[in-house]
């Protein structure tokens, strides 16, 4: 079993490598490019729907924003309605990015499945996903769920 470890380790750490080359070419870090994306299609939300909707603790999106509000990528604004909710807006700075961000992301996936029949492709994306839902269960069941070890980070 050793050899599914070994092939993960290597195909995660080399992927998160070629994905933090694409994020840098527009300024961003691992995991923020999800934030983007998910402004880009709703705008306004807050660090909680964000944080749910990535998998990851709002803490972490506090994180994130702070970032990418000090390279100009987000605002903060207090709701209208309930001055207690934070949202979080794209600058047109982080708009602009948006765009050029998903083409080199589509790139980037492309690149990696290349040679990949659609069939072969489908069948990758379904075994991955068995394994992340094997991985999150031994989570859940160990009720031991490091920060780092889930969903993105900053």
């Amino acid at each position: 079993m050793a050899d599914v470890s070994d092939a993960y380790t290597l195909a995660s750490k080399t992927f998160r490598a070629a994905l933090t080359v694409v994020l840098r070419r527009h300024g961003l870090h691992l995991g923020q490019n999800l934030v983007v994306e998910r402004l880009a299609e709703r705008d306004g939300q807050t660090p909680g729907e964000l944080a749910a909707a990535i998998h990851v603790t709002t803490p972490t999106i506090v994180k994130m924003a702070t970032r990418m509000a000090s390279a100009g990528l987000v605002v903060r604004r207090r709701d209208d309605a309930d001055n207690r909710l934070v949202r979080l807006y794209l600058t047109p700075e982080g708009r602009a990015v948006a765009g050029p961000l998903r083409a080199d992301l589509d790139g980037l996936e492309a690149q990696l499945v290349a040679g990949l029949t659609d069939a072969e492709r489908a069948t990758l994306l379904e075994l991955m996903a068995r394994v992340t839902g094997n991985a999150r269960a031994l989570l859940d069941a160990w009720s031991e769920v490091p920060e780092e070890h889930v969903g993105h980070e900053d």
